[in-house]
């Protein structure tokens, strides 16, 4: 090789490095000044009153309710750029804005203006035969940083709870949602502004480059808890990559166990309502297993029903012999398909049905059909699940249909919050010791 083009190649190669390094050292110090400011608002949102929070909560959702044609032109950008990169239907309808969805979207913004503040509540309270009074109350966390995507809705959720609970907060939402989350946050920040409350209470990032998430994973110290939101690739990378506390919204791989006791009309209504109703969400069924005794009455009526909504069913042996569906491979057990699909495993037993989701289930939601009271308490306890539900559609694991107004996420973890994430989930405590004098002796 010529030594002048080797020597110029060599010069161009270091020269992208050190743009790129460029790049990331101030990629690294701009998200670090964003979370340090952040952090100081925290401060002061901490000791913001309820009225103070209620206020500007109401001012939010009056503003995004009012936006809404700002908002459908911003998603609409997202829409188009969801179509070209071909992205799957359930997510294209994750992301889709309507003046409905806007409209619901400032509703729950509404609804936590109108919930019990958490922050200062009074968890225990006690007295030591030494005079001193002790008490355990509920705190902010400090600064919770979010990292989502899809749903722009997570946006408003995310802010509008974080804020009630006192906790500031950093979003990164994925890049399919940018200008539909620019959107939504000018609107929030610009309600903040209006009720004198620091911007930084939400700060966005707004730069999609993902090296600059990992920037974000190593300030622990500045940022207290990290909350990932999205699909299983996204979450089990932040907790590999993550230097601070994460609470993990987890894969949805939900059961329906339909008993040999069930009422077989409800349970047709929730197995479809399960899967139908919404079926690219965590909380939507992709198993169902039924008990022997009833799967030769209740199955054929059920697949029908499916298929004529458009579901591909997949069948253990057993089912295949009852009705014509795919065969379900093992891996299918361990779906969360978030589509139009379901599994379908005819069992022999409740104690098969509770081993069976224990071992492929996520540990988030299942329930159980049945008229017997032993069988629901036995599924009750069996089952290691953050929600468990009895003759009823795991699409009620929401925090909405909590009374949560809101949620930020459904975490799959035991510590330190499990199911919805609410406003209580987003504190964490502290104790508060009054003397008149007292030393240890």
């Amino acid at each position: 090789m010529n030594f002048k083009i080797f020597i110029n190649k060599y010069l161009k190669i270091y020269s992208n490095l050190v743009t790129i390094s460029t790049f990331l050292f101030k990629g690294f110090f701009v998200i670090k000044k964003i979370a340090i400011n952040a952090k100081s608002a925290s401060r002061e949102l901490a000791i913001k009153t309820t009225s103070e929070k209620n206020a500007v909560l109401r001012l939010m959702a009056k503003n995004i309710s009012a936006s809404y044609k700002t908002i459908i032109k911003q998603n609409k950008i997202d829409l188009l750029n969801a179509k070209k990169a071909g992205l799957s239907n359930a997510l294209t309808d994750r992301l889709l804005l309507n003046q409905e969805r806007i409209e619901k979207i400032a509703e729950g913004v509404f609804q936590v203006s109108k919930l019990p503040d958490p922050v200062g509540e009074i968890i225990h309270q006690w007295k030591r035969p030494n005079g001193l009074q002790i008490k355990q109350i509920r705190v902010p966390i400090g600064l919770i940083g979010m990292i989502y995507e899809s749903r722009p809705n997570v946006t408003a959720d995310a802010s509008s709870l974080c804020l009630k609970s006192g906790n500031a907060c950093i979003l990164r939402g994925g890049k399919e949602a940018l200008h539909s989350n620019l959107a939504i946050i000018k609107i929030l920040q610009s309600s903040l502004k209006q009720k004198n409350f620091p911007v930084e209470c939400i700060s966005f990032i707004n730069n999609v480059d993902r090296k600059l998430v990992d920037e974000m994973l190593s300030l622990n110290g500045i940022i207290d808890v990290i909350i990932p939101r999205g699909g299983k690739g996204l979450v089990k990378k932040i907790m590999e990559a993550s230097k601070i506390p994460v609470i993990k919204h987890y894969d949805g791989n939900c059961h329906i166990y339909v008993d040999q006791y069930a009422d077989l009309k409800k349970a047709l209504r929730i197995c479809l309502n399960a899967k139908v109703q919404k079926p690219g969400v965590c909380n939507a069924a992709e198993t169902f297993l039924v008990h022997e005794k009833v799967a030769k009455q209740f199955l054929p009526i059920l697949i029908k029903e499916l298929k004529q909504n458009q579901v591909l069913v997949k069948g253990c042996a057993k089912t295949l012999k009852l009705c014509d569906t795919q065969k379900a491979s093992e891996l299918d057990w361990f779906e969360e398909y978030l589509d139009l699909i379901v599994a379908i495993k005819i069992v022999s037993s409740i104690d098969e049905a509770i081993s069976h989701i224990n071992h492929y289930g996520s540990m988030h939601t299942e329930s159980i059909i049945s008229k017997n009271k032993a069988c629901i308490k036995k599924f009750e306890k069996g089952i290691d699940s953050a929600v468990v539900l009895s003759n009823a559609s795991t699409r009620f694991n929401d925090g909405f249909e909590f009374g949560f107004g809101a949620e930020i996420g459904i975490s799959t973890d035991k510590l330190h919050a499990r199911g919805p994430v609410g406003l209580r989930e987003l504190t964490t405590y502290k104790y508060l010791i009054k003397g008149n004098g007292q030393i240890r002796t």
